[in-house]
């Protein structure tokens, strides 16, 4: 059935087209919260569509060629938002942030080693990092927040945000070195920074 179709099935609270739509992009969603670290992702994910089938009307499909990829886009954001407000609500989440919390003096040195590896490249060591530091990178890294945004959004200080995706470069800078995907102290010369091979 056309996208276009299935949005408007949607709209009116039809069941069908809730179906196929949440079979259309259930792997999606899932993928999303994984590589966010949000447990229990499929709970998380299934919040995520509740709040997408409730915002529905706001997507406009007719403003784009792609609309797939557009309504991807839409959702992600959903489910990105609605990781936070997991990560914000979870207590455990919240003793972790405070472990992370260091002076607001902690540099944040812009691109390095990590900023040239691919996204596939990362994905695995991603999933490795402990939850705070995932969110930071995630957020930082991959959706392009300023560390001033991350800590709006997570109640976090600047200097938490910083020390956090800090601390996961160094620990992702471990685990690539002892999966043989990057060297530590190569390449530009640079003291601590990577080379892919």
């Amino acid at each position: 059935m056309h996208l276009g179709i299935l949005l408007e099935g949607c709209r009116k609270n039809d069941r069908a087209s809730q179906k196929q739509l949440y079979d259309l992009l259930s792997g999606f969603a899932l993928k999303t919260c994984y590589s966010f670290g949000a447990y229990p992702v499929q709970d998380i994910a299934h919040e995520g569509f509740i709040k997408f089938f409730k915002y529905i009307d706001q997507f406009d499909e007719t403003r784009y060629e792609d609309m797939l990829a557009t309504l991807k886009g839409w959702f992600k954001r959903i489910l990105i938002n609605t990781c936070i407000d997991h990560y914000r609500k979870n207590a455990a989440y919240k003793k972790i942030k405070f472990l992370t919390k260091e002076p607001e003096e902690i540099q944040d040195h812009g691109s390095n080693g990590f900023d040239n590896l691919s996204y596939k490249e990362i994905i695995s060591a991603i999933a490795e990092l402990p939850p705070a530091y995932k969110t930071v990178f995630n957020l930082f890294v991959v959706e392009g927040l300023s560390h001033e945004e991350i800590a709006r959004h997570l109640s976090i200080s600047v200097g938490t945000s910083k020390s956090n995706l800090f601390k996961a470069r160094e620990k992702l800078k471990s685990i690539l070195s002892q999966k043989g995907k990057c060297k530590v102290g190569q390449g530009n010369g640079l003291p601590g920074q990577l080379s892919f091979g």
